[in-house]
């Protein structure tokens, strides 16, 4: 009899636990009110629940983050960025999709700081917002998060990152793009890099500190926890894998414009921006596209 009331409270403890995100959920949509055009699109309850998470479930808090997002978005315009305007920061390879993802079906992004080949801060940053809406766009369904793979091969002192970059770019990533890292895998990152990191970690929230892990190849630990997010005959040989990876910048531009055309459609743009990301001619987004709803 103790045992069934105790099984009963249990359960009445789970289904509270159940039926508070979804409370939770509903309190943030109607708080933000009425959305229409991209507001509506992007604003969906996987969405929603990001930004509740990232702000420990608290309405107002989460709210106010969503808010300065979609703010943001409008003046940015990540969705509107196309292959073309960043390509050439992709040329060497030091940012792209993988053509495999981890375990867990996630769209992996890889990154080789070694092979940077422009200065300028802002094109890098746009580079990267790019590439992670991209791999956003190629998530499969239910699935929200992405993984980091960094090698460091080649890093050098002659490639320097102003903190003030890394400030921003950690501003983007935690602020507009909130629970959509998985992981950060750092592999065999040299001395060099210990001094920027000590700088960087300090902008960093602490769920985003949790998800960045240093992996060492002759560290027992560091190999176990790279088995335990990928398949090692998938993984480059670059992390500690079997398989081969060559990056193909003409190949990769070709999967760009293939996937410009269905991030115009996804977003509702006029075809001809869509036909533009294949033909290579340059459509500006805001003239075909309709314009965000602003915050107050």
């Amino acid at each position: 009899m103790f045992r069934r009331r105790g099984s009963s409270q249990q359960q009445q403890d789970q289904e509270h636990h159940e039926q508070q995100p979804e409370a939770k959920l509903n309190e943030l949509r109607v708080a933000l009110g009425p959305l229409s055009g991209r507001n509506l699109i992007y604003c969906t309850d996987a969405c929603l629940k990001r930004y509740l998470e990232a702000r420990n479930w608290n309405v107002d808090k989460a709210k106010k983050m969503l808010e300065e997002t979609l703010i943001w978005r409008s003046t940015y315009k990540p969705e509107e960025i196309r292959w073309q305007e960043v390509a050439v920061e992709g040329e060497t390879g030091k940012l792209f999709r993988a053509n495999f993802r981890d375990r867990f079906g996630r769209s992996i992004l890889i990154m080789k700081p070694g092979l940077q080949n422009t200065t300028s801060m802002d094109t890098q940053i746009r580079h990267l917002v790019y590439m992670m809406e991209n791999a956003i766009l190629n998530l499969p369904d239910g699935q929200e998060e992405m993984v980091w793979l960094i090698d460091f091969t080649g890093l050098s002192f002659s490639i320097n990152v102003p903190i003030k970059t890394a400030r921003d770019t950690v501003t983007i990533l935690q602020n507009h793009y909130p629970q959509r890292l998985a992981v950060a895998i750092l592999y065999s990152p040299p001395r060099i890099f210990e001094a920027f990191w000590k700088i960087v970690k300090y902008f960093l929230d602490p769920k985003t500190f949790q998800k960045v892990k240093f992996v060492y190849p002759k560290n027992k630990e560091s190999l176990e926890l790279i088995k335990s997010f990928f398949d090692v005959d998938n993984l480059p040989t670059e992390f500690g894998g079997k398989a081969t990876m060559k990056y193909d910048h003409e190949d990769f531009s070709k999967l760009m414009a293939q996937d410009d055309v269905k991030a115009a459609k996804f977003w509702g743009f006029d075809e001809k921006m869509a036909s533009a990301a294949t033909t290579g001619n340059h459509v500006a987004g805001a003239a075909v596209a309709p314009e965000p709803e602003s915050v107050a």
